[in-house]
């Protein structure tokens, strides 16, 4: 890991010259240097704040040293095992799964896993952002969020998790690239925040809730079903049929069911694990090139080539190390924020 102080980036800043002596984020990404970084956004200034986070820790890291105080968090979690847990509710994250809490006067309880890639992506709101623009809604939010806009006594909370939907993932990625001119990314990026806040702050009334509740919950459940039978046979994997009658449904409502939970279909899944897995591999020096590639399912060399550098962006052969596109442009990202 390297021991690059915490920087900005993007057209905000949040950083520790920012929160004072009142707060301090420095403790809590000190340890994985520029696996942290601002999109955008100002915390203390316009109450919003995006941030993408990419790194492995090789201990546990205390994440909730990064919850801003007076804060909702929004965290769409693509790689990597957390969990945040305040008064009797616990968010436990998984891999693509998205969830918010609130800080409030006490602090959470936030812990990411030693020994893997974490790979998620957090927008801060402010109490005074959320007061701003969801007053007007307040007894249609989600109970965390509503006592928050109502001005009540706001302890810090934790709501429950879900899975990433396809939607989301599109939007995480295309919040690190926004496609718009530098001089409209603010009006973007409020507009993307409103967007999240849109869709994860509300909830329909009564028996519809539970309803969609109950949805979510089945097909949650089931796609963890799915993905763990898949982890366990990464060479052989279960045949569709196989992988229905496991979860008690028909191969085509599973088939449609996953892919709207996870925003990928189970062949992709599957290639996604597998080439993760022989990243893991890899990295630990524990295999060579073939022998990840078999060990994951690739009887092709070729192949596996292939798929590794559409994934990762190198061939498995440098990988951990990066490409001399990579040091290079690693190399003027450096040297612009030394200016």
């Amino acid at each position: 890991m390297r021991d690059a102080a915490k920087r900005s980036f993007g057209s905000g800043f949040c950083g520790d010259a920012e929160a004072g002596t009142s707060f301090s984020e420095r403790a809590a990404w000190s340890a994985v240097g520029q696996g942290w970084r601002q999109i955008f956004g100002s915390f203390r200034g316009a109450g919003l704040s995006f941030e993408w986070h990419d790194f492995e820790s090789a201990t546990e890291l205390d994440w909730a040293q990064s919850f801003h105080p007076g804060s909702v968090e929004v965290c769409l979690n693509l790689e990597g095992h957390g969990h945040v847990a305040g008064g009797a509710a616990e968010a436990v994250f998984v891999p693509r799964t998205a969830g918010f809490y609130c800080r409030g006067d006490a602090p959470l309880v936030g812990v990411r896993a030693a020994g893997e890639r974490h790979r998620f992506l957090t927008v801060e709101m402010s109490f005074d952002f959320l007061r701003r623009h969801l007053g007007e809604f307040v007894t249609l939010l989600h109970p965390l969020v509503r006592d928050v806009v109502a001005g009540r006594d706001s302890g810090s909370a934790v709501a429950p998790i879900t899975r990433l939907t396809s939607r989301q993932q599109s939007l995480l990625m295309s919040l690190r690239e926004p496609p718009v001119l530098a001089v409209a990314q603010r009006l973007w990026y409020q507009t993307k925040a409103l967007e999240l806040a849109a869709e994860m702050f509300f909830q329909p009334p009564g028996d519809q809730e539970l309803f969609c509740q109950r949805q979510q919950r089945l097909a949650a459940e089931r796609s963890e079903k799915v993905i763990a039978l898949l982890r366990q046979n990464l060479a052989e994997p279960p045949t569709l049929e196989e992988i229905g009658r496991a979860v008690g449904c028909s191969p085509f409502h599973l088939s449609r069911s996953f892919t709207t939970a996870t925003g990928l279909t189970i062949t992709q899944y599957l290639r996604q694990l597998r080439l993760e897995r022989a990243a893991a591999l890899l990295r630990s020096g524990k295999r060579n090139v073939t022998e990840a590639a078999l060990e994951v399912g690739y009887s092709s060399l070729s192949h596996f080539s292939q798929a590794f550098h559409e994934m990762f962006g190198c061939c498995p052969g440098l990988y951990p190390l990066k490409t001399s596109a990579q040091k290079s442009a690693q190399r003027a990202r450096e040297a612009e924020r030394e200016v």
